[in-house]
């Protein structure tokens, strides 16, 4: 696999990957997410991904709207605490239509006072859901214990109280301080010459000057330590529990990965599900993510249960992490567990969309992409011991962080 790169004199960076197909993938990738917000900014990272469609100086709502779905085309977006990137799927002979919206929303967009206020009401009701799916909310809340203090921490959504603070000067000044073309990734997946590809990137990105220079990102430098237990109205307890792992270009990241899918992926013969739901018949959802940060990373593990099965639920997830730090795998064992993640990571290649965001961001992190196939080499050399490692690093029983959601009518010991 062969990715074509390009860079524009004003910084922005193109990655392209070429396919066969009539559908092409293509996406503009940012550095700038939640953890580049200042205080009173809460929320706005995310709310320029919604109000970023409304309007430009050239077309209004429906007309940016219209642009691509009138030709069967899909345009979505999405924020991280990191990124925030605006993308679409579509055919492959409407890329200078595409790339000519891309440009005109990244640069042009006004933002209207009117649509704004709408708007605002929309993702308030955004953080109303969240806050009725405590499954959810407990992670974003562990990672505000867990980084307390500092900007990853906050979550994604913002609060209705500080999205009723943000208004167009907001946006526009957090737009003008955060979104730096040489920290803008174009990332493709498509079928087109890639002359051709640059050719309209030039086209429509090289005329745009770069924006107020940049502010640098506060560190990640100590990570807060807890025991939390909340009362929420729900019926079941929800769980988590985690702690601080490796950045997203630490050498021991794919390890780690490896660990953490056999802990709880996103398989049916995780340690978890069978300890969990197929032995014990305690839960109905669990799992383990492994989150990475350019500067920080996090495992979070969870489980949702009965108030009655919550301390037998807990003690199990409490003894499958005492296993990993003293039982070595077996040879047949680390075999079959390798052979599992090199499959999820094979599949996760067959989706031409999943691959073209995955190398935006690569480039937008690191100005590279690691190949698959180099993935699967460093899962083929990790040894048990290495493994055994690293969970007695992670998964240290002092190190582990817990949130806990009861519902109101349990009792909970402090």
């Amino acid at each position: 696999m062969e990715l074509q790169t390009f860079r524009l004199p004003n910084g922005i960076r193109l990655v392209h990957h070429g396919i066969q197909g009539p559908v092409a993938h293509c996406g503009i990738f940012i550095n700038a997410g939640t953890r580049d917000e200042n205080p009173d900014e809460h929320g706005i990272a995310h709310f320029i991904e919604h109000t970023v469609f409304k309007g430009t100086r050239k077309r209004n709502l429906f007309q940016v709207l219209n642009r691509l779905e009138n030709v069967g085309a899909d345009l979505n977006a999405y924020t991280t605490k990191e990124e925030t990137c605006i993308y679409a799927s579509f055919l492959s002979r409407f890329y200078d239509r595409t790339l000519e919206l891309f440009q005109d929303i990244f640069f042009n967009s006004v933002f209207p006072e009117k649509e704004l206020e709408k708007e605002k009401q929309v993702v308030m009701d955004e953080i109303r859901s969240f806050m009725d799916t405590p499954s959810e909310q407990v992670f974003d809340d562990f990672e505000d214990f867990l980084f307390t203090g500092h900007p990853l921490g906050r979550n994604i959504l913002g609060t209705v109280k500080s999205l009723k603070k943000i208004d167009r000067e907001k946006v526009t000044g957090f737009i003008r301080r955060t979104y730096q073309l040489d920290e803008v990734v174009i990332a493709s997946a498509g079928n087109i010459d890639f002359r051709k590809l640059v050719t309209i990137v030039s086209r429509y990105f090289s005329e745009h000057p770069d924006r107020d220079a940049p502010v640098p990102r506060v560190p990640v430098e100590h990570y807060h330590h807890f025991r939390e237990e909340r009362k929420k109205h729900q019926a079941q307890v929800h769980c988590v529990i985690g702690a601080p792992a490796y950045p997203f270009g630490h050498e021991s990241r794919i390890p780690l990965a490896l660990l953490n899918n056999m802990l709880g992926g996103p398989v049916m013969n995780s340690r978890l599900s069978l300890a969990l739901r197929e032995r014990s018949g305690l839960t109905y959802q669990n799992e383990s993510h492994y989150s990475t940060f350019s500067d920080a990373g996090l495992v979070q593990i969870y489980f949702g249960t009965d108030p009655a099965n919550y301390e037998k639920a807990l003690a199990i997830v409490m003894k499958e992490l005492k296993r990993l730090r003293e039982e070595k795998l077996k040879t047949s064992q680390l075999q079959i567990v390798k052979n599992q993640l090199t499959g999820q990571l094979a599949i996760s290649q067959e989706s031409n969309l999943s691959f073209m965001l995955a190398i935006g961001k690569s480039f937008l992190l690191q100005n590279r992409f690691e190949p698959v196939s180099a993935i699967i080499d460093r899962i083929g050399s990790t040894t048990a011991a290495e493994l055994l490692d690293i969970a007695n690093e992670i998964f240290e029983e002092n190190n582990l962080s817990r949130l806990t959601f009861h519902p109101r009518s349990a009792k909970v010991d402090q």
